[in-house]
């Protein structure tokens, strides 16, 4: 967008020059010296912005290492400056270095050593510099402090430490009078006032500003401040009419162009972005933006990717922006340290509301001395971000009081600052509590209640799961105003002193919704459906359904009338074939945000004959919302309908054979084997030979079960092998019959009767996991499940490839390995494949068991829940999982042990599968 502004304007505006990439791929090259580890002791070259160690030089460690590396890293590189900047004062400016920070140029230091890694800073240099010649900068780095209060607050960490200068390092340029800090406080009302600081005292002097709206470029104010003798500090305020408040949904910006007038001459000009909006802690009760109640969608964020560490790109900062959204989404939390500016800029620009944190991973913090610095620096930078909604001051107890008023002071918003894990300006952000926690405080308590890290998402655990039942609680609480994830991805660092392996420092950086490189986890589509702004109402799909979805509009200030919406159906062909698909728009209902409504699908006649709804919800910008699927035929339905089609029924005659061990009955070129002893299937052959399903049905429990009976039932030629099991202190555990169809069909019926309190129930098979390749699978997917985060799948056929993938060890997604919700039918493919299909409603498919974590105490692992001794199995029932801190039964309702109580006219659970082994 051009903005027109006038030519002394123009003149006067900050200038740069870059001496360093804008990221570690731009490969600018500076001289370097590290002082030990590896390539030590001799000068090379380094890319600047980066972390020494991801380009080869010095020691990795982790926070948590005892013996960390102490190396520094000694930089070099020339410059000249324009000849334009001879009456300029001239600074140079880093984004970021760690940690301790020299400076020199030519041979003279400029300024203090600054000490703390992830803040900008600024050293004058203007007396230092040869206008007409090459001037040498100097910049010694050293990876630990030299003051022990910054090593406790950032070294000691649980996150990888790194050394370096890794965020871009220019010359920034100014007049001689020139504007050091500029704060707006920008109200949703209109209202606004701006608030700046010179480097000296100056007399009459006024300020101009000027706002801009930034998608149209038009001027939609003016406003001055009133003259007044000398001074540094200036304020200018206005109200304006007509402007779109910002807010995560609608990041409407403007900007400001200010003007420091003297005598007629501007003296400096700057530009800021902004946004109209309000923040208001109204004690207990919520938190507001806009005078609406908020709910933070939250995750935590590090500034990471695994080539690189802490140097992060413009893109990699879009593409989390763009995920947390996707995720439906709304706040992030820059833990434990402030973002990059471009990753503020973008969730300006995007939409997301920010938690801005102070380094303390945990107590202590920063003492007062060197920590105050670092408060102006983090609040100078940042105070103009509309996506910055709080100050954080430290972490689970890296809190230091003395700061408190420090922000107050330096921000013209006056937000409220919050201390994750403590209870601060009315806002409770205790962290890791289990459902439903408190006496008098958090999910119980009379205070605005936040955690700031809650569902650790250790390896496959948390994150999704639990989510379901903690969110509802909390959308029943009026004093609940979110949470936020632990945390967005894991930490794998690429080991350039190893071989290239990505290390997660075992179970420590494991925990994200999304892998090093943002492969996505199951939780990830969980989080989707259940913080879906548009969400879908449970419903059953019945033969007298009238086209009516009920939805909520859980949008701040969105109507759904802005949103897009349609509809597909889908008919299941064959494993090999695409199903047949029709799609059709849906009208966008009128639904204020807060209500409830209804989606009205314009049905074809026909919309019975197919298998499956799928309803999809997008935003005003195109980008889907959720796909949310319904289920219109029953699995019996579509089973019988394809196995109908495959294998018609037939005449041939089924032949019945006994030896001393089995029943062997065959037909239609099959042949199998059922144990007299157990009932349990022995060999099943086809023309191919031998398919290597067998040793089921066998029942799911933690309970011995006796074989009472084994026999074989001949009816009209058609054979059924019945077999009944008994507990082993009393009572029937569970009875199943094998059938034999002419068509080769083999048909299994079983019911059992669980008893009361168990973690899952069901029958399970053994069947080899070598040279597996993959399935064709029709269910929920394409990701597992477990029973506490069954949202999230939608019911489609998906071409599952084989692969062992251990969430947060080998990022091979989705998993192949677990259990799927809503399983209709299946083809294994491998040497010897084979199809089965279930005849019953919400029946689970057990698909081999997943490798178990191997950096982790099997001990108190509470992410790998139990699975069937058996490597394929239907369930009914299936267990939860936990988290990092937490067994699942602590997570809620859904958490819980199953509850079985059988009753007159529903006595056991009972169900039917059909296994094809024709080729």
């Amino acid at each position: 967008m051009l903005f027109l502004f006038s030519a002394p304007i123009w003149a006067q505006e900050t200038e740069t020059l870059m001496l360093s990439g804008a990221a570690p791929e731009d490969d600018v090259l500076w001289d370097f010296y590290c002082t030990d580890g590896r390539k030590s002791g001799e000068w090379s070259k380094i890319r600047v912005p980066s972390c020494w160690e991801t380009e080869g030089f010095g020691t990795y460690n982790y926070g948590h290492d005892q013996n960390k590396a102490s190396e520094k890293g000694i930089y070099r590189t020339t410059f000249k400056v324009p000849k334009s900047w001879k009456d300029k004062r001239v600074f140079v400016v880093f984004e970021g270095s760690m940690t301790d920070t020299k400076v020199k140029l030519n041979g003279k230091q400029a300024g203090t050593v600054h000490q703390g890694s992830f803040y900008r800073f600024k050293r004058e240099i203007t007396d230092l510099i040869e206008p007409k010649a090459e001037n040498q900068l100097e910049v010694e780095v050293s990876k630990m402090s030299s003051n022990e209060s910054v090593n406790k607050a950032e070294r000691n960490a649980d996150f990888w430490i790194f050394g370096g200068i890794y965020r871009p390092v220019y010359l920034e340029a100014v007049p001689k009078t020139f504007v050091t800090y500029t704060a707006i406080d920008a109200k949703h009302d209109g209202s606004i006032t701006t608030e700046l600081n010179l480097d000296k005292a100056v007399s009459d002097t006024q300020v101009n500003v000027e706002i801009f709206d930034e998608a149209s470029g038009k001027k939609v104010g003016e406003f001055q401040s009133k003259n007044a003798g000398s001074q540094k500090t200036f304020k200018a305020s206005s109200k304006l009419e007509g402007i779109k408040p910002w807010s995560a949904e609608s990041p409407q910006r403007y900007l400001a162009v200010i003007s420091i007038n003297s005598k007629g001459k501007t003296l400096h000009s700057i530009n800021e972005k902004f946004g109209f909006r309000t923040v208001e802690v109204r004690k207990h009760d919520g938190i507001y933006i806009n005078d609406k109640k908020i709910r933070f969608k939250g995750v935590n964020r590090h500034c990471f990717w695994p080539s690189t560490g802490r140097s992060v790109s413009k893109a990699q900062s879009l593409l989390d922006i763009k995920l947390i959204k996707e995720m439906n989404m709304n706040a992030v939390r820059s833990s434990h340290y402030p973002p990059d500016k471009h990753f503020l800029e973008l969730c300006d620009s995007l939409g997301l509301y920010v938690i801005d944190e102070l380094t303390a991973w945990q107590h202590p913090p920063y003492n007062t001395e060197v920590g105050t610095p670092l408060v102006h620096e983090m609040v100078e930078r940042d105070v103009n971000h509309p996506s910055v909604i709080f100050w954080a001051n430290g972490n689970e107890g890296g809190h230091n009081q003395d700061f408190d008023p420090i922000f107050k002071e330096l921000d013209i918003q006056k937000r409220p600052v919050i201390k994750p894990y403590g209870l601060n300006d009315g806002i409770n952000t205790v962290h890791y509590i289990s459902y439903n926690s408190g006496i008098k405080d958090m999910f119980n308590g009379r205070d605005i209640f936040m955690p700031t890290e809650i569902l650790h998402g250790l390896y496959d655990g948390g994150h999704g799961a639990g989510l379901d039942d903690y969110w509802n609680l909390m959308l029943s609480n009026p004093l609940a105003a979110g949470m936020f994830l632990w945390d967005l991805a894991d930490e794998g660092i690429v080991r350039t002193d190893k071989n290239g392996i990505l290390d997660t420092d075992k179970s420590h950086g494991a925990d994200g919704i999304l892998g090093p490189y943002r492969e996505k986890e199951g939780s990830f589509y969980t989080i989707k459906e259940i913080w879906s702004p548009v969400y879908f109402e449970k419903k059953y799909i019945t033969p007298q359904w009238n086209g009516k979805l009920p939805i909520q509009n859980r949008y701040d200030f969105t109507n759904t009338q802005e949103c897009k919406f349609s509809y597909a159906l889908k008919r299941f062909i064959s494993f090999d074939d695409n199903p047949e698909t029709k799609e059709f728009p849906i009208s966008s209902p009128n639904i204020a945000p807060g209500n409830d409504g209804e989606l009205v699908l314009d049905l074809p006649k026909d919309w019975q004959e197919y298998d499956v709804l799928l309803v999809t919800a997008k935003d005003a910008n195109g980008n889907e919302i959720l796909t949310k699927s319904y289920e219109l035929n029953a699995p019996a339905f579509f089973s019988e309908r394809i196995l109908s089609l495959k294998n018609p029924e037939s005449t041939t005659e089924i032949k019945k054979l006994e030896n001393d061990s089995a029943f062997v009955l065959s037909a239609s070129g099959i042949t199998v084997d059922i144990s007299k002893k157990t009932g349990l299937l022995k060999t099943v052959k086809n023309s191919s030979g031998i398919i290597p399903l067998n040793e089921g049905p066998v029942f799911v429990t933690n309970r011995d079960v006796v074989c009472k009976k084994v026999s074989l039932k001949n009816e009209n030629d058609s054979y059924t092998v019945d077999a009944h099991y008994d507990y082993a202190d009393g009572g029937t555990a569970y009875r199943f019959s094998w059938k034999l169809q002419s068509n080769g069909i083999l048909q299994l019926d079983y019911d059992y009767r669980p008893k009361d309190r168990i973690e899952m129930s069901g029958v399970t098979f053994n069947f080899p996991e070598k040279n597996i390749e993959g399935a064709q699978l029709i269910a929920n997917g394409p990701y597992r499940v477990y029973n506490n985060r069954l949202k999230g799948g939608t019911l489609n056929l998906w071409d599952k490839k084989y692969n062992d993938a251990i969430t947060g060890e080998v990022w091979e997604y989705p998993e192949f390995k677990g259990y799927y919700a809503h399983f209709y039918g299946m083809k294994l493919i491998c040497p010897t494949p084979f199809e089965v299909y279930s005849a019953s409603e919400d029946l689970f498919l057990h698909l081999f068991t997943p490798s178990i974590q191997q950096n982790y105490d099997p001990k108190g692992n509470h992410t790998h829940p139990p699975y069937p001794e058996g490597s394929i199995s239907f369930m009914d029932a299936i267990p939860p999982v936990g988290t990092k801190f937490y067994s699942a039964e602590n997570l809620g309702p859904q958490s819980q042990l199953h509850r079985f109580k059988s009753f007159s006219g529903s006595p056991n659970m009972s169900n039917r599968i059909y296994f094809r082994f024709n080729e």
